[in-house]
């Protein structure tokens, strides 16, 4: 089957390059012999050049998008949200007028097929399909493409196209990522030259960090399908799951020197929840894209290098949603015109073929309009049916102390349509307590069990040992919640939506009050406590107060000498608490069990003021990650220092330095230095991954790694690639032991968590015990790949290390603790470095 798709020479595609030299006209796009309205403004008249000479900004796609709308009568368009930078997010949908006078009913039609009790053939429904473009903001040949698109369906006479629209709702997104491209366009366009210059190595094809592939908070959107963090990926989720269409068409970018790919995948890389029938239709409607290609003289391949595994992406997602998802892949000219192995690649070249296969997915669902709707219906009817059998009838979920994290899981399950019900009574499963304000049940037989058993899922042997992205995700475990399955319904309520309870402070007290560290977002009040000047401890050791216990990590805020007096703080108090679900005790008496609230043992916290190093060479996500959890989540600033400007910076202003995954060689000796200076003068430094494998080189600490040199046994040259890329650690899970008493510990409840991990830095345990807080198990892998001698390498070593160096530390994670911003069981792990560093 793979050889049918490659007969196309690669000739046929320089030729069509070097074709595109002159600057081409709207002709070079559309389908040939076909009259258009000219009612419906072209990109040139609208943007005063030709589609593809310049990169069009989001501000210029955005306009043409609300001008054709307004004058066609087969588009209705819709803002569906807006980016962090203010953007609106557009939705086009698209069909004939009849159909567009109807749309609700349509609509409402459609999501009844889901129900296997529906009497009426799926053959009397129109087809949806679903067009997403440029997700990654420096892959702008799609929402080129998009342009061309919207033109040629608002305008086109065809009556070819008269009754695809007929029959059809086209879901039509022009950008994904408008802050992304808007910083793309702005790059491309400012180094183009007029005279356009090909070599690769001009300015106009080398963004500067962090580039235009993220949103504003350098985060990869198309990891984000799943987890649902972001603003843009919330809106474009609410918008599938309004109209749950039959297929998805996610439309990227590749390197230059590639071709043009579209799916199936990798067949050995499909997730095994993915039904067969699922890849046996993409591979139908692939034979219409390399029609299509042919015609125009376009190389493609297909089923290799991409894969279907991990949901989270754009083509996946639909498919464990019974749509069809498809990816295609433009190789990319990355500006205007470039050279490369297949000739001079052009913009203009590469928006034809993303639009080519556009008008292609489109002739290919309408003709299998009725073969698509029905796997569609079949989809849910098979999932109803194999979960009425299921032993299993429910999850039950919850955490005994942390009333944040069962909540923000329970937003993303309702962003997904996951049905939850309320928990009756308290009730304890294998030593796991679930108490009923606290936990939910989310049960089996439901529309969206398939897609419940992808969020929880949990795999640890695999037909392929490569992974196009992580191997892992399990949303129980990176929320790090108790999660049991029961055989029964009988302790499930109403239905369960997820709440902000607001918080309480238990009454007014002149000793003062205590705080429990336990709650996710326990460090965003800390931080709020502290910036108004209020003095705050911690405690070292557990104690109890009428009753209940504190646990490490505990917050104590005396009332006296404090700069604001009884009365105040009890106010200030009251209006901040509301905001959280937890609550504020009031002290009725210092005099409390274990310790009293004068010990030694607590100790005063102080305002931390916190630097990130940014810039070439550094991570762009997991930098993102970071600066989204301060300004996002926590409300607590965080300066930015670009890697270049290190060297003239005053670091004594700042208590704690972040060097997140990255290359840090490019520091000079003398700035290492000034580091090492500033980090014995009372400083934290933070480092992750691969910029431990900095510290250790530049001598700031000395760790012992542990590395065993794979030695390849019968493996041929042409699966090479394939022995290297098999002992990677690209993403699973594994389970650590936790020392509760250790202050990078402090707010944890169990002595076992799990980390993700995506690095193959793996650190010796130290000689003392008491400085390995957290060490992986003997049988630490819980979910994803990971290699046989790498397993056994990771057993009982250990992710963190806290290292004094005179009167400050320098503290080593080799597991990214905020990982894409839903991995919210480690974060604690990271705001204790920040707040409790001057504890180790």
């Amino acid at each position: 089957m793979k050889l049918f798709f490659y007969f196309t020479i690669l000739i046929a595609f320089g030729v069509h390059a070097q074709q595109q030299k002159e600057q081409v006209t709207l002709d070079y796009y559309l389908p040939q012999n076909v009259t258009y309205n000219k009612n419906i403004p072209t990109p040139k008249s609208f943007f005063n050049f030709e589609l593809g000479e310049m990169h069009t900004d989001h501000t210029q796609l955005a306009n043409y998008m609300m001008e054709v709308a307004k004058v066609s009568d087969r588009i209705l368009i819709e803002t569906t949200g807006y980016t962090f930078e203010n953007r609106p997010l557009q939705l086009l949908t698209i069909s004939s007028p009849k159909n567009l006078a109807r749309i609700k009913e349509i609509n409402e039609q459609h999501l009844d097929n889901l129900n296997a009790d529906r009497k009426k053939s799926p053959s009397d429904l129109p087809i949806v399909v679903y067009l997403g473009y440029s997700i990654h903001g420096n892959e702008s040949s799609g929402s080129g493409a998009a342009i061309a698109l919207a033109y040629y369906l608002a305008a086109s006479q065809s009556p070819e196209l008269e009754k695809i629209l007929e029959n059809t709702v086209i879901l039509l997104d022009p950008c994904f990522n408008p802050d992304g491209i808007q910083r793309f366009s702005t790059w491309v366009n400012s180094n183009k030259s007029t005279n356009l210059v090909t070599d690769p190595n001009d300015r106009e094809f080398n963004e500067v960090w962090p580039k235009g592939r993220f949103n504003h908070y350098l985060f990869d959107m198309n990891r984000d399908w799943l987890p649902v963090q972001l603003p843009e990926s919330q809106a474009r989720i609410k918008t599938f799951k309004k109209w749950m269409p039959n297929v998805l068409c996610d439309f990227h970018e590749m390197g230059t020197n590639a071709t043009y790919f579209f799916q199936p995948g990798e067949p050995s890389r499909t997730n095994p929840l993915t039904p067969e029938l699922n890849q046996k239709i993409t591979m139908k409607m692939a034979a219409y894209h390399a029609k299509a290609l042919d015609k125009i003289g376009s190389s493609y391949f297909i089923e290799e290098n991409y894969d279907d595994f991990y949901y989270g992406k754009g083509s996946s997602y639909p498919d464990i949603n019974g749509s069809v998802g498809i990816l295609f892949e433009q190789a990319s000219s990355r500006g205007h015109a470039q050279e490369s192995a297949n000739g001079i690649i052009t913009f203009p070249f590469t928006i034809r073929n993303q639009f080519t296969t556009s008008l292609s997915t489109l002739q290919a669902t309408s003709e299998m309009r009725t073969e698509l709707l029905e796997y569609q219906r079949n989809f849910y009817t098979n999932a109803r049916s194999e979960s009425k059998k299921s032993k299993i009838k429910a999850y039950v979920i919850g955490d005994e102390k942390d009333a944040t994290r069962v909540n923000e899981l329970a937003k993303i399950l309702s962003q997904h349509k996951v049905e939850m019900l309320e928990l009756k009574e308290d009730i304890i499963i294998n030593d796991k307590k679930f108490y009923k304000n606290l936990s939910y049940i989310i049960p089996v037989e439901q529309q969206n069990t398939k897609l419940i058993n992808a969020i929880f899922d949990k795999q640890t042997k695999f037909k392929d040992s490569l992974f196009y992205d992580i191997s892992a995700w399990s949303f129980d475990l990176a929320f790090n919640l108790n999660f049991e399955p029961v055989n029964s319904l009988s302790l499930a309520g109403t239905r369960y939506e997820p709440y902000i309870e607001v918080g309480k402070v238990s009454k007014k007290s002149d000793i003062g009050y205590l705080i429990e560290w336990t709650d996710h977002k326990s460090p965003k009040l800390l931080y709020q406590l502290l910036s108004k000047g209020l003095r705050v401890k911690t405690t070292t050791k557990p104690f109890v107060h009428s009753g209940k216990t504190f646990s490490y990590g505990s917050l104590f805020l005396a009332v006296q000498n404090q700069e604001m007096n009884s009365e105040e703080i009890h106010k200030y108090l009251n209006e901040t608490i509301k905001e959280y679900a937890f609550n504020i005790t009031a002290v009725e008496t210092g005099f409390t069990e274990g310790i009293n609230l004068g010990n030694p043992n607590f100790k005063t916290l102080f305002l931390p003021k916190v630097a990130m190093i940014v810039g070439k060479g550094v991570d762009p996500s997991d930098a993102g990650e970071i600066w989204h959890m301060f300004d996002q989540k926590a409300a607590i600033p965080l300066t930015k220092i670009d890697i270049d400007q290190l060297g003239g910076i005053n670091l004594n202003k700042y208590t704690s330095l972040i060097l997140v995954n990255g290359n840090y060689s490019s520091l000079s000796q003398k700035t290492t230095a000034k580091i090492e200076q500033w980090v014995q003068n009372g400083g934290t430094l933070i480092g992750y991954q691969d910029a431990i494998k900095w510290l250790n080189e530049s001598k700031l600490i000395e760790l012992n790694f542990k590395t065993k040199k794979a030695e390849a046994q019968n493996i041929s040259f042409e699966l090479v690639d394939d022995y290297k890329g098999a002992q990677l650690i690209s993403g699973a899970i594994f389970e650590t032991k936790l020392d509760l008493s250790h202050p990078i510990t402090f707010g944890m409840t169990r002595t076992k968590l799990p980390l993700f991990r995506n690095t193959s830095i793996i650190i010796e345990p130290n000689k003392n015990s008491y400085n390995n807080p957290i060490q992986y198990t003997k049988n630490p892998l819980l979910s994803g790949y990971i290699s046989k001698p790498n397993l056994e390498l990771l057993k009982e070593t250990v992710p963190f290390q806290s290292i004094n160096k005179g009167d400050g530390n320098i503290l080593i994670f080799t597991d990214n603790t905020n990982f894409r911003a839903f991995w919210l069981g480690t974060e604690k792990l990271f705001w204790n470095a920040i707040f409790f560093s001057k504890l180790m």
